[in-house]
């Protein structure tokens, strides 16, 4: 009998002490999955309830991490206009392809009155970066979303060119990003072998898309600069589209805001190759 009083008392000694573990995992979920008031405020403010989101239920750590890094510390350092922010966020979502995340932003945008028009220019800008391919599935999608809210399509014309002047008009843009005497360089040191580049350049590139109306030309320059940088592997024309930015009016401080707020949808070995590019151009020293 004393002996069975012994082993009961120690299963239960035993039993109180299997618990501490799970308490003490409790105590640490309650302090580290909790969304920050300021995150949680500019996410619901910007994109709605974190409860809407499937992430919230299925992934919680995963979800709060990226609430409390994307809008309480990348958004909040960026201090970007709202109307810059969801272009620039929805460009670098469709040229990494992240899907389910533009779609999210597009809702957003549409709810903050950002213009259909500048959205739909924002996707169109894209082309020449991303490829035809993968711009027809993100129109697809947008279009999806702009029935279902009611956007009347198809969108008023934009185009500004026609097929006789629309290579002159580009070499204009790229003049005007770029600097003449730059361009008139790069096309007349180019071998004749690849001159149908430049001139795919001039008239598709640049005729076709940067002379539309919807947006202005620096700001399709920058669209083109967070394409560039989110796509991955083409420093050499971040580094170009970074000095043409810059030739744009952009300043230093401009493009390190843009890249924080491309932190979250990048990553980091991308935008630390596109701050690599602004220090080649920019950084005098300490």
């Amino acid at each position: 009998m004393q002996n069975r009083r012994k082993f009961l008392q120690l299963c239960a000694a035993l039993g109180i002490i299997s618990m501490l573990p799970q308490r003490i995992f409790a105590n640490i979920k309650e302090k580290t999955m909790q969304l920050r008031q300021k995150a949680r405020e500019i996410y619901e403010e910007l994109l709605g309830g974190a409860k809407k989101d499937a992430l919230f239920a299925s992934d919680k750590e995963f979800f709060t991490n990226h609430i409390n890094f994307t809008f309480g510390e990348s958004f909040a350092k960026a201090k970007l206009p709202k109307e810059k922010y969801f272009l620039i966020t929805l460009a670098s979502s469709l040229a990494t392809g992240g899907k389910i995340e533009f779609k999210t932003l597009l809702k957003g945008a549409i709810n903050h009155d950002i213009s259909p028009i500048a959205i739909k220019e924002m996707i169109y800008q894209s082309t020449p970066y991303v490829g035809f391919a993968k711009v027809r599935d993100f129109l697809s999608l947008c279009n999806d979303v702009f029935e279902k809210l009611g956007i009347e399509m198809p969108l008023e014309p934009q185009g500004t060119t026609t097929e006789e002047n629309r290579k002159q008009k580009g070499r204009e843009a790229q003049n005007e990003i770029f600097g003449e005497a730059n361009i008139t360089k790069m096309i007349e040191s180019s071998p004749k072998d690849k001159a149908f580049m430049n001139d795919f350049l001039s008239a598709n590139c640049f005729g076709d898309y940067y002379t539309r109306t919807g947006l202005d030309i620096k700001t399709r320059e920058l669209l083109t600069l967070v394409y560039l940088i989110s796509l991955g592997g083409a420093e050499i024309q971040v580094k170009a589209h970074m000095q043409g930015n810059l030739n744009m009016g952009q300043s230093r401080e401009d493009l390190l805001n843009i890249i924080a707020a491309l932190v979250p949808y990048i990553g980091y070995p991308r935008a630390l190759n596109a701050i690599s590019a602004l220090d080649e151009l920019t950084f005098k020293g300490a």
